[in-house]
Protein backbone atom coordinates (compact mmCIF):
# COMPACT_ATOMS: atom_id res chain seq x y z
CA UNK A 1 0.00 0.00 0.00
CA UNK A 2 1.06 3.42 -0.57
CA UNK A 3 -0.54 6.50 0.68
CA UNK A 4 0.19 10.22 -0.19
CA UNK A 5 -1.01 13.02 2.48
CA UNK A 6 -1.57 15.43 0.10
CA UNK A 7 0.01 18.36 -2.29
CA UNK A 8 0.04 15.69 -5.56
CA UNK A 9 0.47 19.47 -7.63
CA UNK A 10 2.43 22.55 -7.05
CA UNK A 11 -0.27 25.26 -8.31
CA UNK A 12 -3.58 22.74 -8.23
CA UNK A 13 -4.16 22.70 -12.02
CA UNK A 14 -6.25 20.12 -13.68
CA UNK A 15 -2.77 19.27 -16.15
CA UNK A 16 -0.82 18.60 -12.76
CA UNK A 17 -3.07 16.41 -11.20
CA UNK A 18 -3.76 14.37 -14.30
CA UNK A 19 0.10 13.74 -14.78
CA UNK A 20 0.20 12.68 -10.55
CA UNK A 21 -2.32 10.31 -11.18
CA UNK A 22 -0.83 8.93 -14.68
CA UNK A 23 2.62 8.11 -12.03
CA UNK A 24 0.30 7.26 -9.30
CA UNK A 25 -1.92 4.87 -10.68
CA UNK A 26 1.00 3.36 -12.70
CA UNK A 27 2.94 2.93 -8.92
CA UNK A 28 3.40 -1.65 -8.26
CA UNK A 29 1.51 -1.34 -5.10
CA UNK A 30 -1.80 -3.09 -4.42
CA UNK A 31 -3.23 -0.41 -2.99
CA UNK A 32 -2.82 3.47 -3.73
CA UNK A 33 -4.55 6.14 -1.63
CA UNK A 34 -4.68 9.53 -1.71
CA UNK A 35 -5.61 13.12 -0.45
CA UNK A 36 -5.44 16.46 -1.28
CA UNK A 37 -3.54 18.79 0.28
CA UNK A 38 -3.38 22.85 0.55
CA UNK A 39 -1.84 23.26 -3.06
CA UNK A 40 -4.31 20.90 -4.76
CA UNK A 41 -7.02 23.69 -6.03
CA UNK A 42 -8.38 21.64 -8.35
CA UNK A 43 -9.95 18.96 -6.12
CA UNK A 44 -11.86 21.52 -4.15
CA UNK A 45 -13.18 23.01 -7.51
CA UNK A 46 -13.98 19.90 -9.18
CA UNK A 47 -17.88 19.13 -9.53
CA UNK A 48 -18.07 15.37 -8.39
CA UNK A 49 -18.89 14.20 -11.64
CA UNK A 50 -15.37 15.85 -13.11
CA UNK A 51 -13.58 14.19 -10.35
CA UNK A 52 -15.26 10.50 -10.89
CA UNK A 53 -14.14 10.97 -14.63
CA UNK A 54 -10.37 12.22 -13.82
CA UNK A 55 -9.62 9.27 -10.95
CA UNK A 56 -8.38 5.96 -13.00
CA UNK A 57 -9.37 2.80 -11.27
CA UNK A 58 -7.45 1.12 -8.81
CA UNK A 59 -6.36 4.67 -6.90
CA UNK A 60 -8.47 5.36 -4.08
CA UNK A 61 -9.36 9.25 -3.06
CA UNK A 62 -10.27 10.35 0.31
CA UNK A 63 -12.00 13.41 0.97
CA UNK A 64 -13.61 13.15 4.48
CA UNK A 65 -14.31 9.68 3.22
CA UNK A 66 -12.67 6.22 4.40
CA UNK A 67 -12.06 2.79 3.17
CA UNK A 68 -11.71 -0.57 4.88
CA UNK A 69 -8.78 -2.24 3.09
CA UNK A 70 -7.43 -6.21 4.86
CA UNK A 71 -9.31 -5.25 7.70
CA UNK A 72 -7.73 -2.12 8.30
CA UNK A 73 -9.70 0.78 8.53
CA UNK A 74 -8.66 3.85 6.53
CA UNK A 75 -10.10 7.75 7.05
CA UNK A 76 -8.41 10.52 5.06
CA UNK A 77 -9.09 14.41 4.93
CA UNK A 78 -7.24 17.68 3.13
CA UNK A 79 -8.60 20.06 5.62
CA UNK A 80 -5.82 22.15 7.78
CA UNK A 81 -5.72 24.98 9.62
CA UNK A 82 -6.20 28.66 7.77
CA UNK A 83 -3.04 28.68 5.68
CA UNK A 84 -2.52 32.50 3.52
CA UNK A 85 -4.84 31.66 0.74
CA UNK A 86 -4.62 28.42 -0.15
CA UNK A 87 -6.97 24.87 -0.98
CA UNK A 88 -9.15 23.14 1.66
CA UNK A 89 -8.30 25.78 4.48
CA UNK A 90 -10.67 25.94 7.32
CA UNK A 91 -10.85 27.94 10.43
CA UNK A 92 -9.84 26.59 13.65
CA UNK A 93 -12.55 25.84 15.95
CA UNK A 94 -15.84 24.82 15.05
CA UNK A 95 -15.38 25.38 11.09
CA UNK A 96 -12.78 22.86 11.48
CA UNK A 97 -13.75 20.74 13.74
CA UNK A 98 -16.97 19.51 11.81
CA UNK A 99 -14.46 17.90 9.67
CA UNK A 100 -12.59 16.10 12.47
CA UNK A 101 -15.88 14.99 13.54
CA UNK A 102 -16.43 13.06 10.73
CA UNK A 103 -13.23 10.73 11.80
CA UNK A 104 -14.75 7.17 12.81
CA UNK A 105 -13.88 5.84 16.31
CA UNK A 106 -12.59 3.16 15.09
CA UNK A 107 -10.08 4.17 12.63
CA UNK A 108 -6.97 2.14 11.95
CA UNK A 109 -5.12 4.45 10.24
CA UNK A 110 -6.10 8.23 9.78
CA UNK A 111 -4.78 10.92 6.86
CA UNK A 112 -4.70 14.51 6.63
CA UNK A 113 -2.59 17.05 5.15
CA UNK A 114 -2.04 19.08 8.09
CA UNK A 115 -0.54 17.57 11.68
CA UNK A 116 -1.75 18.02 14.88
CA UNK A 117 -0.67 20.36 17.44
CA UNK A 118 2.92 20.13 18.52
CA UNK A 119 3.54 16.81 16.99
CA UNK A 120 5.84 17.22 13.71
CA UNK A 121 4.53 20.74 13.09
CA UNK A 122 7.62 23.24 13.80
CA UNK A 123 8.38 25.34 11.25
CA UNK A 124 11.31 26.49 10.30
CA UNK A 125 10.44 30.06 12.65
CA UNK A 126 10.07 27.70 15.51
CA UNK A 127 5.95 28.01 15.68
CA UNK A 128 4.13 24.91 16.34
CA UNK A 129 1.19 25.36 13.51
CA UNK A 130 -0.94 22.12 13.98
CA UNK A 131 -4.26 21.89 14.56
CA UNK A 132 -5.45 21.19 18.41
CA UNK A 133 -8.75 20.23 17.64
CA UNK A 134 -7.31 17.33 15.52
CA UNK A 135 -4.68 16.58 18.11
CA UNK A 136 -8.01 16.17 20.64
CA UNK A 137 -9.23 13.93 17.82
CA UNK A 138 -6.52 11.61 17.50
CA UNK A 139 -6.54 11.34 20.92
CA UNK A 140 -9.83 10.38 21.16
CA UNK A 141 -9.82 7.65 18.56
CA UNK A 142 -6.44 6.27 18.80
CA UNK A 143 -5.86 5.02 15.47
CA UNK A 144 -2.68 2.97 15.11
CA UNK A 145 -1.17 5.53 12.73
CA UNK A 146 -1.11 9.09 11.69
CA UNK A 147 0.29 10.43 8.55
CA UNK A 148 0.00 13.72 7.30
CA UNK A 149 2.32 16.21 5.55
CA UNK A 150 2.18 19.73 4.95
CA UNK A 151 4.86 21.63 7.19
CA UNK A 152 8.04 20.03 5.03
CA UNK A 153 10.81 20.76 7.66
CA UNK A 154 9.02 19.12 10.38
CA UNK A 155 9.57 15.62 8.27
CA UNK A 156 9.96 12.29 10.90
CA UNK A 157 8.13 9.73 12.90
CA UNK A 158 7.17 10.16 15.90
CA UNK A 159 5.28 7.19 18.33
CA UNK A 160 2.76 9.02 20.96
CA UNK A 161 0.67 6.67 23.11
CA UNK A 162 0.16 3.52 21.06
CA UNK A 163 0.03 5.97 17.78
CA UNK A 164 2.62 6.35 15.28
CA UNK A 165 2.90 10.17 14.05
CA UNK A 166 4.43 10.44 9.84
CA UNK A 167 5.27 13.70 8.57
CA UNK A 168 5.68 12.36 5.38
CA UNK A 169 6.58 15.54 3.77
CA UNK A 170 9.04 14.17 0.51
CA UNK A 171 10.08 18.01 -0.13
CA UNK A 172 12.38 20.81 1.68
CA UNK A 173 10.99 24.22 2.59
CA UNK A 174 12.52 24.98 -0.91
CA UNK A 175 10.20 22.32 -2.42
CA UNK A 176 13.25 19.89 -3.41
CA UNK A 177 12.66 16.37 -3.01
CA UNK A 178 14.83 15.86 0.21
CA UNK A 179 13.27 13.23 1.98
CA UNK A 180 12.98 9.47 1.63
CA UNK A 181 8.97 8.00 1.41
CA UNK A 182 8.79 6.22 5.21
CA UNK A 183 7.95 2.24 4.87
CA UNK A 184 6.47 0.95 7.56
CA UNK A 185 5.28 -2.47 8.01
CA UNK A 186 2.48 -3.28 9.44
Amino acid sequence: MIIHAGDVSSKGTKAQVEDFLNWFKNLSFKYKIFIDGNHDFFFEEAIALELKNILPDKVIYLNDSGVEIEGKKIWGSPIQPWFHDWAFNRQRGQEIKKHWNLIPIDTDILITHGPPLDILDSTIYGSNVGCQDLLDKVKHVKPDIHVFGHIHEAYGTKELNGTNFINASVLDVKYNQTNDPIILNL
